[in-house]
């Protein structure tokens, strides 16, 4: 080893850095000097990141709800408390979820109509209508859409909604039960029964004065129930069970769930939510390194390969490019010995290539069941396919609702031998009630219900009806907006308006065209939405 490059590691060594030294007459063998102090080298206005990528930003803010492997877990384990707690932080904090459940929740219209059943001809006519305009106002003051659309909701979002019926003076009111203390284990008269466990108030409310001003606002049966509870009375059932469940009403506590499950629909679809999150993190990361540059300032040597300057000399070297470059965006500054150079960071690489996000995004809607093409439409695809998919998916929901809906017109059947008065909820969504609509109307000449299209369209029972009887009796717009006349309707004599009075008209068929008239024969064309992509492409290619 020269006796220059042995003093300038000597002053190395007094700055404290720790070099390894090699000799040719001795094997490998190195000096240990203290560490220097880097406080004293900047490193710019930015800060230096861990090297380890810690991807995903819904799992920074909670790493127990948000963490694949824990999800997957209480996935497997069937921890439905834990499932739901997840799916509610997910319903707030992904679009992507949020807008799965609502749209699922809101695919049906939940259009209704009540149609009485005579089944005696000693029913007077009179009671029959007395009867149904009773149960459309009862139907109409519980203003069921919105019922239902809720329930729907948090069916999907939590995976079931328990409710009790509060009867007032001329409607039904559902007060809602806290999830985490209902169950139910066993159907009567195919309804599901319900158990609360009164521990709900004790935990809840911790002075007294509240809590019975609480349970001031419940039903009487929770009154008896927390009686009972405080006596000791309410004993577990089973083996592991715990105590304070009290077994409620089954005329008058409820139960909606999806295809009799309790957690959440879409609970599978979190693991592909996390992947996603974690791509556009990595996806983010990969395009601020396209962005980065390094300028690289080398310190020189002479022809003997000795260093030129000292680290004294070199470090105030590199703080002065710092001070330079400390407010630039995207520029960093590396200092080592010899010259320039600036190496740029983005990829150089011109060839397409494939969105990797897209597959991840993709991947959630294949768990989901739901087609990506109903939220991000980016083409004339056809659709049908998939949403009676999702209709199916819903259609038992829908049934339940129904069957809710007969079960509050129950005091409207005293005589159901003789008259019964049912609900329906019709098959129309946010998609096919234009089309549902038309199918209704064309029955109508067959003479089928005349309510049906306008129920379709989104009108209630009642509204139809006070409608048709205010404009036809009240305001007589019969005799007052007639409809213009035309050749299927006019007679024999205004047809005849030809010259001469020879009954012959002038009038052409409207399938003829003279030359230079415009018109077009054949089938009227499709809107843009109804053409195929075949279709639409050939029209292009011709442009």
């Amino acid at each position: 080893m020269s006796i220059s490059l042995i003093n300038r590691l000597e002053k190395i060594k007094s700055k404290g850095f720790k070099i390894p030294i090699q000799d040719n007459d001795t094997d490998v063998y190195s000096q240990s000097f203290s560490t220097i102090d880097f406080a004293k080298i900047k490193v710019g206005a930015k800060t230096l990141d861990d090297a380890v990528l810690r991807l995903g930003e819904l799992k920074k803010i909670n790493s127990n709800l948000a963490d694949k492997t824990k999800v997957l877990t209480a996935i497997n384990n069937g921890d439905i408390e834990q499932l739901r707690e997840i799916s509610d932080f997910f319903f707030k904090t992904s679009g992507i979820y949020s807008r799965l459940c609502k749209y699922m929740a809101n695919l049906y219209r939940y259009d209704w109509m009540v149609t009485p059943f005579v089944n005696s001809e000693s029913v007077k006519k009179e009671k029959v209508i007395e009867g149904f305009y009773k149960a459309l106002t009862y139907l109409d003051n519980f203003e069921i859409k919105r019922f239902c659309g809720d329930v729907a909701l948090k069916v999907l979002r939590f995976g079931c909604y328990y409710g009790y019926k509060v009867q007032q003076a001329d409607r039904m009111v559902i007060q809602e039960l806290p999830i985490k203390y209902c169950r139910s284990r066993f159907n009567v008269n195919n309804r599901p029964v319900v158990e609360f466990n009164m521990k709900f108030f004790d935990d809840y409310f911790k002075d007294t004065t509240q809590k019975m001003k609480v349970l001031g606002l419940f039903p009487e049966e929770f009154k008896k129930g927390y009686i009972l509870y405080k006596q000791g009375k309410l004993k577990p059932d089973f083996q592991g069970d715990t105590s304070g469940w009290y077994l409620l009403d089954p005329k008058s506590a409820i139960k909606f769930n999806l295809n009799g499950e309790d957690y959440p629909a879409f609970v599978s679809v979190i693991p592909a939510l996390i992947d996603l999150d974690m791509a556009q993190d990595l996806d983010r990361k990969k395009m601020q390194q396209k962005l980065l540059k390094i300028v690289i300032q080398k310190m020189p040597l002479d022809k003997n390969g000795d260093l030129i300057f000292d680290v004294d000399e070199a470090r105030e070297l590199h703080n002065n490019a710092v001070r330079m470059l400390g407010k630039a965006i995207g520029v960093d500054v590396l200092t080592t010995f010899a010259d320039v150079d600036v190496a740029d960071m983005a990829d150089k690489n011109t060839t397409t290539s494939v969105d990797e996000l897209e597959k991840v995004e993709r991947t959630v809607y294949n768990e989901a069941g739901v087609s990506q093409m109903q939220f991000n439409t980016s083409g004339n695809l056809a659709l049908e396919k998939s949403i009676l998919n999702d209709e199916a998916s819903m259609y038992n929901l829908v049934l339940q609702f129904e069957s809710f809906l007969n079960s509050l017109l129950d005091p409207y059947n005293k005589s159901p031998k003789k008259l019964v008065y049912r609900a329906q909820i019709l098959t129309t969504t946010i998609y096919n009630y234009k089309e549902m609509a038309k199918l209704y109307k064309e029955q109508t000449q067959l003479g089928y219900s005349k309510m049906l299209p306008q129920i379709a369209l989104g009108q209630t029972q009642s509204s139809v009806l006070a409608n048709a009887y205010f404009e036809n009796d009240m305001l007589d717009l019969l005799h007052v907006f007639i409809p213009p006349l035309m050749s299927s309707t006019m007679n024999a004599d205004a047809l005849n308006n030809g010259e001469g009075g020879n009954g012959k008209t002038n009038q052409k068929p409207s399938s003829s065209k003279l030359p230079g008239e415009k018109g077009e024969a054949g089938r009227k064309e499709k809107a843009d939405d109804e053409k195929s992509e075949k279709t639409i492409a050939n029209r292009e290619s011709m442009n």
